[in-house]
């Protein structure tokens, strides 16, 4: 889908609407019931091959869940990168309360605008984040150059229906004139971006809505 014409040139600047109120309430939700069902098993696919001492960098990581949970599996650090302040706070102070802060480095922004100054790192997870994002080749190809070994993406299905739903959605955000869009990209340019990048597909499970897709390096022996 095309950039909005009302969307603001920093894609990130979106962020800023997930503030403390949704911060707070998504890490509340975490702690009662843990990760969601489609984050749970982009977790688990990512664990299932071994995660240990690797590094992992989750883009729009939200309270955090996913490098945490791979940290707990054996995984050495991670870079936490995510356009809201108040996730990054929240992602912050759960990781300390587990014990896994100083396995942690936080980056507060757009990570294709922040890009140059990230490092690669063996497992690159982006979770419910191309939906948000305008520009998904520039997305898809800069963090697909990142991962090292792993990449694991959770974003919408592409029928007709959830289209037409993002549509709504979209129309409702522009009259409450919340910057906030949805963008339902087709799955088939999105695996060829991942694809060109020399990455395979080795897991893939969906929704009613959602779609958990890991793809591997053909040379990192999976």
């Amino acid at each position: 889908m095309d950039r909005d014409p009302g969307q603001p040139a920093c894609p990130c600047c979106v962020g800023n609407e997930f503030g403390e109120a949704s911060a707070r309430r998504d890490l509340r939700d975490y702690r009662r019931s843990g990760p969601h069902q489609t984050t749970a098993w982009l977790i688990d696919a990512l664990a299932t091959r071994g995660v240990e001492r690797l590094s992992v960098l989750d883009i729009g990581a939200g309270v955090g869940a996913v490098h945490l949970a791979l940290l707990r599996a054996g995984a050495a650090t991670a870079v936490d990168v995510d356009g809201s302040p108040a996730f990054v706070a929240v992602a912050r102070e759960e990781a300390a309360r587990q014990g896994l802060a100083d396995q942690v480095d936080y980056r507060v922004g757009d990570f294709v605008q922040l890009v140059d100054g990230v490092d690669a790192a063996d497992v690159v997870v982006l979770d419910k984040v191309i939906c948000c994002y305008p520009d998904m080749a520039d997305l898809v190809e800069r963090s697909t150059a990142h991962a090292r070994r792993r990449y694991g993406v959770v974003y919408p299905r592409d029928s007709g229906w959830i289209r037409a739903g993002a549509t709504v959605f979209n129309g409702v955000q522009r009259l409450f004139r919340q910057r906030l869009r949805m963008y339902i990209h087709r799955t088939a340019d999105v695996e060829a971006r991942i694809a060109a990048a020399g990455l395979r597909r080795t897991y893939h499970r969906t929704t009613t809505v959602w779609q958990v897709a890991v793809f591997e390096r053909a040379e990192s022996g999976a």
